[in-house]
């Protein structure tokens, strides 16, 4: 979107996510959010009126002072606001905003702004992709997992009981603005949570990233606003670089995304969305992949013990909760990614590279679920 604004920015990140007339830009510096309205006049110059979707947590910080802000500079704009946590996704929530939409008399020229972390970025795009056959949407993430991962790429969603993220759509926003200053009021546990999906990139592409992560775990831990802006654009350029490749999940490029997620929305399904951040899963299901990987003989017990150390290092769990491992087993086998039943995972075979691995043996997937499991095994 070669119409953002550019001047004054010198130290900002800019991502082009290539998809052609879907195309778009993700903007990454300090203070961009002071600055909002412009870039989100940039991205749609015939906007009528933004209705801002948020949460409890994230409105009087952020979303109510861009509401103010989009005002001030002639932009009709108001705001939706629903409960914090994952229960919010659901086809319940989404209803109640598309009435609303409705009430206000939202049109094909009104643009959905998404202002939170990955659960208002995926209910808000949800709801932008089917109210009136697709809206537009500009996303504001606010938290670190929505910064480096769920804002880009245009998978939005609510769950069902049983599963998941099961119910969706590929909607791609008109435009990505992220600051990272806003992550200084996000909580600790969440801001730990979201680290889960930055090693997930280094793992799954780039061993020098995950080189260079492994280096800076102080500087990361301590919220460093150079390292992290660093860190979000590396994120950020890796996935779109994906997301080029395959949309839609059509060739099986996209499901390397999916690292440690099949494991993961199991273990989140089975706690209820309540009791675990979803990054706090990914880190388990990763741990658990890896060995996998390794009983499998795909991965070197030494590659295991370096993602371990690290999500150890950044503050994230590892262990997987004490659940059923029959029960979880259920539960993945209803993932997305499984055919007719039968396990599809992403495993590692090398700190940089996974790979999509087809009948997955259910009694070796059982093995890593239990408490006390090794690397050497």
């Amino acid at each position: 979107m070669s119409g953002f604004p550019r001047e004054g920015h010198s130290e900002a990140h800019c991502v082009e996510v290539a998809l052609g007339p879907r195309s778009y830009t993700i903007w990454i510096g300090r203070g961009l959010f002071q600055e909002a309205a412009q870039f989100l006049r940039a991205a749609a110059p015939k906007l009528s009126r933004a209705v801002l979707i948020t949460d409890g947590n994230v409105e009087p910080l952020y979303a109510a002072p861009l509401a103010e802000q989009l005002r001030s500079a002639g932009i009709p704009a108001s705001l939706l606001v629903v409960q914090p946590g994952e229960a919010s996704k659901s086809i319940g929530v989404a209803t109640r905003l598309w009435e609303e939409l409705l009430e206000q008399g939202a049109d094909r020229k009104t643009v959905v702004v998404a202002v939170g972390g990955g659960v208002v970025g995926d209910l808000a795009g949800f709801v932008a992709a089917t109210y009136a056959r697709g809206i537009r949407l500009f996303q504001v993430p606010t938290s670190l997992l929505a910064q480096v991962d769920s804002s880009v790429g245009g998978k939005v969603g609510v769950d069902l009981p049983k599963a998941k993220n099961m119910v969706g759509a590929f909607w791609q926003p008109i435009g990505v603005l992220i600051d990272p200053a806003t992550l200084h009021t996000l909580p600790e546990r969440e801001y730990i949570s979201g680290l889960a999906e930055v090693v997930k990139y280094g793992v799954i592409l780039d061993a020098d990233f995950f080189d260079r992560l492994e280096q800076h775990v102080e500087a990361i831990r301590r919220r460093d606003e150079e390292v992290l802006a660093w860190v979000i654009a590396r994120c950020c350029r890796l996935k779109a670089d994906v997301v080029q490749q395959d949309e839609r999940e059509e060739t099986g490029r996209r499901a390397i995304l999916n690292y440690g997620h099949t494991f993961a929305h199991a273990f989140e399904t089975l706690t209820g969305y309540r009791e675990l951040l979803h990054g706090e899963a990914v880190a388990m299901g990763m741990e658990c992949a890896a060995r996998l990987a390794v009983r499998l003989g795909r991965l070197e017990p030494a590659a295991a013990a370096r993602q371990r150390t690290i999500l150890q290092g950044l503050g994230l769990p590892v262990d997987p909760p004490p659940l059923d491992p029959d029960q979880v087993l259920e539960v993945m086998q209803h993932d997305k990614k499984a055919s007719h039943g039968r396990l599809r995972l992403v495993l590692p075979n090398r700190i940089g590279h996974v790979e999509l691995v087809e009948d997955v043996p259910a009694e070796q997937v059982r093995t890593v679920l239990q408490p006390g499991h090794s690397l050497c095994h």
